[in-house]
């Protein structure tokens, strides 16, 4: 299969309110990527944020953003009126989420709507509750408890709430029943309208490229309600935390936080979790990303209390045990590794073994050595190739900024003599469309030629990531004509 896609995030879709959503806008990109002859619309993680709003940093691992329910579908079932949603605040820009305002805007509407809407006759509310109960309700409270508690992680709650004593769980079950069942209710509108989304991009040849974390973040109901998963201590408190070694790009290394697996109790369970983990991203999505692809492998251990990441240590981790028995449970997947940064033999092993493409990223080509394995001709077939990720610069601005040597080198691979630095980025979106891997994926970015203000995400930052957003109009015909003509050009339709 030769096909090509483009990588652009929920958030990042035009709208009325605030953030990009399942509105109209989301249907219309979808006719946009036909019109354009993409095959695949690869997201990231659709999870509830918190602080920093990362999306690889979620409240849950199967719980879905309530930024992304679609307002003006709820004007349209009369649960809001549209001057409702227009008198609130939603920040300045239509090119750059204020997290903050539409926090503060969007759950006073979603409360409204909830207050309005009756759930006892609405047989497909209690068949979601019903369905997803093995992790909906375990949210639900965790989520009504953190709202109780004024926003503090869980560690910081009452011993016998933390601890979840049956009796302290019951009780809060009791105070806060109104507010667990607006969480659920929450959850029944984000399911309810991504099925839509997803059911008409498929129906039109449009399939989704959905991306996990291989980790979870401490402060979710995953770690609050199923402690035994994870390395902590008799107080659940971690013993070791997740991240990166140093390197030439950091010194400290990565400090993520993110609590480490228990990988002897996975075993023990047959991987169970890791099992529905899987399926249910399989629900959501036609194939999964999953990142940080070399944890599984090996995994960095970090103790906790360390403030970088210099005292970490190699672990090993599942390896192919696990993909096996996800396999022989669940079939054959399509599943992307992403399988950036400095790889072991190991690893590479690993990735051969499973038979999942691995990433290869254009930006990553052109160093001093001439010679990287990210150079298009010497591409398997099976991999996936990306001008850039999320966590890259626009290639534009990349292109701008790089040092003379590469370049120039990269303007000497793509035979561009420099002279319009637009051109260099079509360029460098043809050398990935012209390859030989099987797909190829481009940020939407990129084919608006774009320059740094649009950057998604830049590691180990604070501020001003996750905001950037396409504006109406922003992608026209020209664009799409052109994108339609380099896939048709080279097999990709």
């Amino acid at each position: 299969m030769r096909a090509s896609g483009v990588l652009l995030p929920i958030s990042s879709l035009p709208s009325k309110y605030g953030i990009g959503c399942f509105s109209k806008d989301a249907f219309e990109f979808v006719d946009q990527l036909i019109e354009g002859g993409q095959r695949f619309w690869q997201i990231l993680p659709l999870g509830p944020t918190g602080y920093g709003d990362s999306p690889y940093q979620s409240f849950s691992t199967y719980a879905g953003n309530p930024y992304f329910i679609d307002l003006e579908s709820l004007i349209k079932d009369k649960l809001l009126t549209e001057e409702e949603c227009k008198s609130c605040d939603w920040g300045g820009s239509q090119s750059y989420v204020d997290y903050e305002k539409v926090y503060e805007s969007r759950f006073k509407l979603l409360r409204l709507a909830y207050e309005r809407y009756d759930l006892n006759p609405d047989h497909e509310y209690w068949r979601f509750i019903q369905e997803n109960g093995f992790w909906l309700e375990d949210y639900a409270l965790y989520m009504a408890i953190k709202n109780n508690q004024g926003g503090i992680g869980w560690n910081e709650w009452p011993k016998e709430i933390r601890d979840r004593h049956p009796a302290a769980l019951q009780q809060c079950r009791e105070q806060l029943a109104d507010e667990i069942t607006f969480y659920r209710f929450q959850q029944y509108l984000f399911y309810k309208q991504w099925g839509a989304l997803k059911r008409y991009a498929n129906e039109n040849g449009v399939q989704f490229i959905g991306d996990i974390p291989i980790y979870v973040a401490f402060d979710s109901a995953d770690t609050w309600a199923n402690p035994m998963l994870f390395q902590f201590d008799e107080n659940n408190e971690p013993i070791a935390v997740a991240g990166c070694p140093p390197d030439a790009f950091s010194e400290d290394g990565q400090l993520w936080g993110n609590p480490l697996y228990s990988w002897e109790y996975h075993r023990s369970t047959g991987f169970t979790w890791w099992i529905q983990r899987i399926e249910h991203s399989f629900r959501l999505y036609d194939m999964v990303r999953i990142d940080h692809f070399r944890g599984f492998d090996e995994y960095y251990s970090i103790p906790y209390g360390d403030t970088t990441a210099r005292n970490g240590h190699w672990e090993k981790g599942p390896g192919l045990e696990l993909f096996h028995v996800i396999r022989d449970r669940l079939g054959s997947l399509n599943v992307i590794a992403e399988d950036l940064g400095f790889l072991t033999d190991s690893v590479r092993q690993l990735l051969r073994d499973t038979g999942f493409p691995g990433m290869k990223v254009l930006q990553f080509a052109f160093d001093p050595s001439e010679n990287s394995d990210y150079l298009t001709h010497k591409y398997p077939y099976n991999c996936v190739v990306y001008t850039g990720t999320h966590d890259n610069d626009t290639t534009k601005n990349w292109l701008a900024t790089a040092s003379d040597h590469d370049r120039d080198f990269a303007l000497r691979y793509m035979n561009n003599k420099g002279d319009d630095l637009d051109e260099a980025v079509w360029d460098t979106i043809r050398l990935a469309i012209a390859s030989v891997a099987d797909l190829a994926v481009v940020p939407i970015q990129d084919y608006l030629c774009l320059g740094g203000e649009a950057r998604m995400n830049e590691p180990s930052t604070l501020g001003f990531n996750w905001k950037w957003r396409l504006t109406k109009g922003q992608l026209d015909h020209k664009i799409l004509k052109r994108m339609k003509e380099l896939s048709h050009l080279y097999g990709r339709i």
